[in-house]
């Protein structure tokens, strides 16, 4: 078993982590002739080296020697491009609105700019004034999310299916483009993202009390088993060939037929490459495994002849954003999918915050870390509400930069800019995006079921931290008997309404209870609230609600009494600290919602 950077903080380096509150000093003429300022003194070594060492930590405010912020800076942006680029490509892909290979390059270059320059707004900490902030003031990154992508996929493809739907089918059964789908997708996004805004300023022990872990658990555990469907149709080829064609399409470079061992294999080899690189690779390469497995896939595609060089040749050298637009409209159906996509969005922005502060060194409770998460949320949710006029999907916070500060010791906001500028850059050059686009579906799908079993999982990891009651496995069972069938068999619930008026209104309305019924994670929803809002609890409960009560007045004798050990605090201000602090459930409470990220950890 490999060993892994030691994370057990020097007591003495305590107070040097908690005093991270200072602004990132600017540096001067004077410091660009130094050699700290330049490499410094770091044990860069450390990085690649398997034994387990104590690294330096740096604060959020600290300064980094140039080629450190470098380093760092890139590992983060590593860690998080194959998850990124992942839902433009499959809702612009022939799994979702089969836009053309320009357009697809476009959106995955729009999608690097776009959380580029929403890094550089989600570090930062921009007063808006009476005690409110613009950014979290730590190192979060931004990403798409992928609580869209199973609704938005859903959507897409009944819009081929139904009669008079905005997408239609070629001749030969393929998929024409349908940029006005895709435009409904956009469109749709930035209007509910303003709900994302109100949310962001709602406080997070009531959105605790709507979506407690059962219920946050159950539906990423839903989300990422609805995305297996697809990354594993890619795994095998990609849907162009599902029904007897060959993939990607007859005149492609080594075509084949779905299934093909061949394809199978290439898959293969992105999947087992990110585990090897996972469990024996250093420091610096755990947490890029996934770039890396897919990298690995890329020269074996290139040098067996994969790739079709055309659409590399064909892609401009840069791109910019709104280049090429899509028909913004809203539908109704998307509506309420989206409303829950944003609400777990939200729970993402509170669990990868409060597990970057805890990493960060910083505290984890008052309001000072209040602040952290309200100027957290509102930049997140505004990114998020602004991304469809961008022309990208919406964007969440991603947990993978949590690991990268585990490892490398460094909560530094400058590596945050440097990630946010690799990000940047990889979108406004073009061909990098085209790379994604031209490699073969089954790469992608390699890299894919990956990342969404990793979303499954995070909900596992969250559900086991419930306290697993007879309420509990009740609420759960009837929530995930629907979700789980759901996922079994999606079409299910399409026939059910079989109206075929011109009241356009009425269609979309059943269209979207349609959506909510046959889309597993909203089938949870539906169910699972209201049943944790009525049923009552059980004696086992009330037992378990008791010792947590004991566990907070345990703490609240800790802290009765002030820093020099004089007179008790006021049981006012006592009972305000311990419903605040809980100390003794905050560290679970952050893993169970730092597990709401998009790919855990990956």
């Amino acid at each position: 078993m490999t060993s892994h950077v030691d994370m057990s903080p020097d007591p003495s380096e305590l107070p040097a982590r908690l005093d991270s509150q200072r602004l990132l000093r600017m540096p001067r003429l004077s410091d660009l002739s130094s050699k700290s300022f330049w490499i410094g003194n770091y044990n860069y070594k450390a990085l690649l080296s398997w034994k387990s060492r104590t690294l330096p930590f740096f604060g959020p405010n600290d300064r980094l020697p140039v080629l450190l912020a470098l380093i760092l800076g890139l590992q983060h942006a590593l860690a998080m491009v194959g998850g990124l680029v992942v839902p433009p490509l499959l809702l612009g892909g022939s799994a979702g609105a089969a836009l053309a290979p320009a357009d697809q390059i476009y959106l995955v270059s729009a999608a690097l700019i776009w959380c580029g320059l929403g890094t550089f707004v989600q570090i930062s900490r921009i007063p808006l004034g009476k005690g409110f902030f613009l950014g979290s003031g730590v190192l979060n990154v931004i990403g798409t999310s992928f609580a869209f992508v199973n609704s938005s996929l859903t959507y897409l493809n009944s819009e081929y299916k139904r009669e008079g739907g905005l997408c239609t089918f070629a001749a030969d059964g393929t998929k024409n483009a349908c940029p006005e789908a895709f435009g409904a997708l956009l469109g749709t996004g930035s209007v509910v993202g303003l709900i994302a805004i109100f949310l962001a300023f709602t406080p997070p022990r009531i959105l605790r009390r709507i979506f407690p872990p059962l219920i946050t658990g159950s539906i990423l555990l839903c989300i990422g088993l609805s995305l297996m469907s697809s990354g594993i149709t890619n795994w095998a080829g990609g849907s162009s060939c599902q029904n007897g064609g060959l993939c990607p399409s007859a005149s492609a470079p080594h075509a084949a037929t779905y299934g093909s061992p061949r394809l199978i294999g290439l898959g293969f080899s992105v999947w087992i490459s990110i585990i090897l690189f996972d469990l024996f690779g250093p420091p610096l390469a755990k947490n890029m495994s996934t770039m890396l497995g897919f990298l690995v896939g890329l020269i074996i595609a290139g040098a067996c002849g994969y790739f079709d060089k055309a659409t590399i040749d064909s892609a401009p050298v840069v791109n910019f954003l709104w280049v090429r637009r899509f028909p913004l409209s809203v539908k109704g159906e998307l509506v309420l999918p989206f409303i829950a996509s944003y609400v777990i969005v939200i729970s993402e922005a509170i669990g990868n915050i409060t597990a970057t502060c805890n990493a960060s060194g910083m505290p984890v409770t008052g309001s000072r870390f209040s602040s952290h998460i309200q100027g957290g949320l509102l930049s997140d949710a505004l990114w998020a509400c602004l991304s469809g006029v961008a022309t990208v999907p919406p964007t969440t916070t991603f947990s993978q930069n949590v690991s990268v500060i585990a490892l490398s010791n460094n909560a530094s906001r400058i590596a945050g800019l440097v990630c946010g500028a690799a990000l940047l850059l990889m979108g406004i050059f073009a061909k990098f995006g085209a790379v994604w686009v031209a490699c073969p579906a089954s790469v992608i799908g390699g890299l894919t079921v990956f990342l969404f079993a990793s979303v499954a999982v995070a909900g596992i990891r969250i559900l086991a931290h419930v306290n697993w009651t007879r309420r509990a496995r009740f609420i759960a069972t009837a929530a995930l008997s629907i979700g789980f069938a759901d996922i079994c068999q999606p079409s299910w619930f399409e026939a059910f309404f079989s109206y075929s008026g011109k009241n356009t209104a009425l269609s979309g309305f059943l269209s979207a209870l349609t959506l909510l019924v046959s889309e597993s994670y909203l089938a949870v929803m539906i169910i699972g609230i209201p049943l944790e809002l009525v049923v009552p609890y059980g004696d086992d409960d009330l037992e378990h609600i008791e010792r947590e009560k004991l566990a907070a007045e345990a703490l609240a004798g800790t802290i009765s009494t002030d820093t020099t050990g004089g007179a008790n605090k006021s049981r006012s201000r006592l009972t305000e600290e311990v419903d605040e602090l809980e100390i003794d459930q905050i560290r679970v409470r952050a893993d169970e919602e730092a597990a709401l990220g998009d790919i855990d950890r990956k």
